[in-house]
């Protein structure tokens, strides 16, 4: 595709900064940006930009930026015609595309799986939670579906065992930037491929409830931790969150969350069936602490168990 081609771009998190300041330092002609409405961020609820916002903002980008709530109003879709797009490029945007909108121009979308796996919201998580081998990113055709839309390329990436989903998530969105650049560049020569309906997955978006586990099966607990490091992180019923852990065998039995040993800056503890170490905890309301200080303060040994 010529660079000259107009491109409107719609993305909302650091996955989609990545992408399009890739798109800028390949000198593609971006003409507008679409994001999400600045939101309340923190316990003080401070009013914050998206990602992507905030790094346009910083390096004085000069198209505009646009935070509708809606896509649907008719004032925006003619916006968005008036900026004439040959292409619009979608990357986590967080709003569902109308089809007056996907009329416009052909719309590419970036989705952090290997389609028709993981369509939806959390695709990122869920290879972790499933314990993936590979996962990857596809450039699609965007239809009215969710995700449904022909494929136009993949890139595959092996999921290192202990690897958590902030770290998979900057690996994949380097790898989404590069698959854009090779899209955008082979687009005229590219022959769109169906996806395979008998292979179709979904997920949903995230919810705090997500993160709670229990000490029934340690790689299932590791996954859990793995995929939600970063929010809503994984806690116990009684509220205290497990911060950092590392898997030590999936194959043992044992009593669930007993202590089994304690060392010096971590400790392990027995699920019915494996075991994990855990280094960090953060009991409810109060800071993150190093595991064998919580130990002490509970007066737990070695024998004890954690609920």
């Amino acid at each position: 595709m010529d660079k000259n081609k107009r491109i409107v771009f719609m993305g909302t998190p650091d996955y989609a900064t990545i992408i399009l300041k890739k798109l800028i330092e390949k000198e593609h002609n971006v003409v507008a940006l679409y994001t999400q409405p600045d939101k309340p961020v923190g316990r003080k609820q401070v009013i914050t930009p998206p990602h992507i916002k905030q790094y346009c903002l910083d390096k004085h980008l000069e198209f505009p930026i646009y935070q509708p709530t809606t896509l649907k109003d008719e004032a925006i879709i003619d916006k968005i015609k008036a900026l004439n797009p040959d292409i619009i490029i979608v990357a986590a945007y967080g709003q569902i595309l109308p089809k007056s909108i996907l009329d416009i121009a052909p719309c590419v979308n970036l989705h952090a799986s290997l389609l028709p796996a993981y369509r939806g919201a959390s695709p990122i998580q869920q290879a972790l939670l499933n314990d993936d081998e590979y996962t990857g990113v596809t450039s699609m055709l965007m239809d009215v579906g969710l995700d449904s839309g022909d494929i136009l390329g993949l890139k595959y990436l092996k999921i290192p065992k202990d690897m958590v989903v902030t770290e998979l998530f900057d690996k994949l969105s380097t790898i989404a930037a590069d698959l854009t650049i090779e899209t955008l560049e082979n687009f005229e020569k590219i022959e769109p491929k169906k996806q395979n309906l008998t292979q179709v997955s979904y997920c949903e978006k995230i919810k705090k409830s997500n993160g709670l586990v229990d000490f029934s099966n340690a790689n299932l607990l590791y996954n859990k931790y793995r995929a939600f490091k970063s929010w809503p992180d994984i806690y116990l019923e009684s509220g205290l969150k497990l911060k950092e852990c590392q898997l030590i065998e999936t194959e043992s039995v044992n009593n669930a969350g007993e202590v089994l040993e304690i060392n010096k800056d971590n400790i392990i503890l027995g699920c019915e069936k494996g075991s994990i170490k855990i280094y960090f905890v953060q009991p409810p309301s109060k800071k993150q602490m190093i595991v064998t200080d919580y130990i002490r303060g509970q007066r737990l040994e070695v024998g004890d168990t954690i609920s």
